[in-house]
């Protein structure tokens, strides 16, 4: 017996996780395993996958400890079992084993690090509830105590939450400075392999929140090795596969990522917690969007709906891609509206931005281009930068002044450029390009398409593709001025007579939108009224 279990915790020790379950169930056929040995293997069997008899196996230790008046392991493993229970989604039964192990803390009557690792989960009530402020002080709290009790697990999630929350306050600094602690804890071993997995998931997922590449590449590439280092490892694995393809994506090996996501997808099927699924199948969306099979993009983002995660704003940028601009602009505004959290609406107002310029509603995309602004200054990331230098270059040229659009477009692209993220620095090229051709300068946008063509090609854009065979077409057929798509619309329905009333109603903009064409029009053909503009558009052959 003594050999046994002397192999069971060596095994355990040294994460061969199968190994630790076998022997750790053969010695608890033999004889009554104390609370500690049935604690590892409970942790044992969830870890190869056994979620079910990791929770009976749990809930034995904790009636062994009960048992025996050991007061504090009783509380763990209550802490253990609701955490299982909230992956599964079993949300009632875990409040019910934390309200449980609180209570066993408070009747010890001694201060304990299960008191700090029972404040885990009322932290997250307040982060989920989104008062990020007191779940932040919680969190806090938790580390402290588990640093007192020199418990290490206690003192990574307490900053792990902390870190977490900070960022929701838009405290970006110091939260991934907190976060980075966090994880040498976790390359170092100094936390469980439960706690390890859980905070290399976190702490991707607040990286990707918040643009920081650098920071996801790094713990990404981490988390795969510690993976692959416990070939028998079951949870977190999906989790891992997902963020591989996140990052695939931006670097634009789209087809390694599409590989890699439906692996994500498969093996994630039939996991408690199906958000996690649905963010694999987001994922695949866009990758299906960008590459223009739209049909299944479209249910590649239901799938992700029906599991509880947002499809949003892959959908919109589908519906606007599809051809269906006030469709999407009803989708984004709405998602918009309803979040007030910053980190989120990082994510939501470049499509945000996007969208209402192709619906011709400039005024909304330049506030939320200014919000972006201000959030990616906040934020201190570098990818969120060129994001919001990428928007307020769109909505410069929008409003007019290529100028100012080709300054903001040429540093996004340097960044995007600097990330080594090739398909945002494609489009941005396309949008440079319009920016020169707005200010006379035909040879330099031809050369910015073709790089931007040449980009597309290698990374299998059908939609850019299109997108720029169409702006060629109309460059060849438009007036060597730089007169855009809908300025040349414009210019035709007041050649044909039309009132501005007239043409906001026919073009579905408002009057001052026409008025604001009229006047970059009237700039770039060098005329002063209507008249003059109508004689030039017969003279090109424009009506």
């Amino acid at each position: 017996m003594d050999d046994v279990l002397h192999g069971a915790r060596a095994a355990f020790a040294a994460r061969a996780w199968t190994r630790s379950h076998e022997l750790l169930s053969e010695a608890d056929g033999r004889s009554a395993l104390a609370w500690e040995d049935l604690l590892r293997l409970g942790m044992s069997a969830y870890l190869i996958g056994n979620d079910v008899e990791s929770v009976r196996i749990l809930t034995r230790a904790h009636q062994s400890c009960v048992e025996r008046k050991e007061t504090t392991g009783a509380a763990r493993c209550a802490f253990w079992i609701g955490f299982q229970l909230i992956n599964k989604g079993e949300m009632a039964q875990a409040s019910g084993w934390f309200a449980r192990g609180q209570r066993l803390v408070a009747d010890a009557g001694a201060e304990c690090a299960e008191e700090g690792l029972l404040l885990v989960p009322v932290a997250l009530q307040h982060l989920f509830a989104g008062d990020a402020a007191t779940a932040c002080d919680i969190f806090g709290r938790a580390a402290e105590i588990g640093d007192r009790f020199d418990d290490p697990d206690v003192g990574a999630l307490g900053r792990l939450g902390r870190g977490q929350a900070l960022l929701r306050l838009g405290r970006a600094s110091e939260g991934l400075t907190l976060l980075d602690e966090v994880m040498v804890a976790a390359v170092a071993g100094d936390v469980a392999a439960m706690v390890v997995g859980l905070l290399y998931c976190a702490v991707i997922g607040a990286c990707n929140e918040v643009f920081d590449l650098r920071r996801a590449y790094e713990w990404t590439e981490a988390l795969t090795q510690w993976c692959a280092a416990q070939p028998d490892l079951v949870p977190y694995r999906g989790q891992c596969l997902v963020h591989r393809a996140e990052l695939l994506q931006l670097r634009g090996s789209w087809a390694d990522a599409l590989t890699e996501a439906d692996r994500a997808r498969k093996h994630l099927l039939g996991a408690p917690d199906e958000t996690i699924v649905g963010m694999a199948f987001a994922l695949l969306g866009d990758l299906h969007r960008l590459q223009g099979d739209f049909r299944a993009a479209d249910d590649a983002y239901r799938d992700a709906s029906r599991r509880g995660h947002p499809p949003q704003p892959g959908l919109a940028r589908l519906r606007l891609a599809q051809g269906q601009a006030p469709a999407a602009a009803r989708m984004i505004q709405r998602v918009v509206d309803e979040e007030d959290v910053a980190v989120v609406r990082c994510r939501l107002l470049p499509a945000y931005i996007d969208i209402m310029l192709a619906a011709d509603n400039v005024p909304a995309a330049h506030d939320a281009a200014g919000e972006l602004s201000l959030l990616a200054e906040q934020f201190g990331a570098r990818m969120l930068q060129a994001t919001a230098d990428y928007s307020g270059g769109a909505v410069a040229l929008a409003e007019g002044d290529a100028q100012v659009a080709c300054e903001l477009l040429r540093r996004s692209w340097k960044a995007w450029q600097l990330l080594d993220v090739p398909y945002e620095a494609a489009c941005t090229r396309v949008l440079i390009a319009h920016a020169c051709r707005a200010l006379g300068d035909s040879e330099s946008a031809d050369l910015e398409l073709d790089a931007a063509r040449w980009a597309f090609q290698r990374l299998g854009a059908e939609p850019d593709l299109a997108r720029i065979a169409t702006m060629a077409a109309e460059a060849s057929a438009r007036p060597a001025e730089g007169l855009t798509g809908r300025e040349v619309e414009v210019l035709a329905l007041v050649a044909a007579g039309k009132t501005n009333r007239d043409i906001a109603g026919e073009l579905v903009i408002s009057e001052k939108t026409v008025a604001r064409h009229l006047s970059n029009i009237f700039g770039k053909l060098g005329v002063a009224s209507r008249s003059a503009a109508t004689a030039y558009a017969f003279q090109h052959g424009l009506v």
